[in-house]
């Protein structure tokens, strides 16, 4: 019997989307970047298991993705279709201890993204908002 899929309550983030002054400020190589250090957060965490061992391959295709969320070209579109997130993410049991691991590595590399990435210090509040709710809309799996 197949099991239920888990969806978190209160459904899909309502949560506002990144500025497009974020990518007007950082650009494309710094937004390339900071996921790619992300990824290197990634790497050394308790979820490493979920990713490719190309972890090089994997930070380009999320830096993409995260391009074109912050207001540059749609990058992820163009090359792998619409993203379609929760439903790339199912295959990965990613329950909300997975979730709040993913987000300290997000945060970690944050911490340092006004100075390394050039990240306008005014819309670090709400994209660590927007990355709570859409981490959550991730999570797949009941604790």
């Amino acid at each position: 019997m197949p099991s239920e899929i888990y969806v978190p309550p209160g459904g899909p983030p309502r949560v506002a989307s990144p500025s497009p002054e974020i990518y007007a400020q950082m650009g494309e190589a710094n937004i390339v970047l900071m996921i790619a250090d992300f990824y290197g957060e990634l790497e050394q965490s308790a979820i490493r298991g979920m990713f490719p061992a190309d972890m090089a391959a994997a930070a380009e295709k999320s830096a993409a993705f995260f391009v074109g969320l912050l207001g540059g070209p749609p990058l992820y579109h163009m090359r792998y279709g619409n993203p379609m997130m929760r439903a790339r993410h199912m295959p990965f049991p990613i329950d909300e201890a997975a979730r709040q691991e993913w987000l300290a590595c997000f945060h970690r590399t944050l911490d340092r993204a006004v100075d390394h990435y050039a990240f306008p210090a005014e819309h670090l509040p709400d994209f660590r908002a927007f990355l709570e709710g859409f981490s959550g809309w991730m999570v797949n799996k009941a604790d």
